[in-house]
């Protein structure tokens, strides 16, 4: 590899995001170092909404298949009642 490529900075999606969102923010953490207060609150709010929406989404895979099966269920004593008067 050569010494000018190994030498240009790596500019990554998540700092893509933080220049669309405030280019001055992105600059002060690229250039200067500094970092915005509060941070770990940030992180932490983060961290909860992801769990709480993991937890969305189990429930709702659950409930997904908890439906197929009550539909199948229906599907079956439906079929069931059709013989048993004769419909079918």
């Amino acid at each position: 590899m050569s010494k000018a490529r190994a030498k240009k900075p790596v500019i990554r999606a998540s700092e893509i995001g933080s220049y669309v969102y405030c280019r001055r923010a992105w600059w002060l953490k690229r250039t200067a170092g500094f970092e915005p207060a509060g941070k770990e609150e940030i992180f932490a709010r983060g961290i909860a909404a992801h769990a709480g929406h993991g937890r969305l989404v189990r429930r709702t895979s659950w409930q997904r298949r908890a439906a197929l099966v009550l539909l199948a269920l229906g599907v079956v004593l439906l079929l069931f009642a059709a013989f048993s008067f004769g419909i079918i």
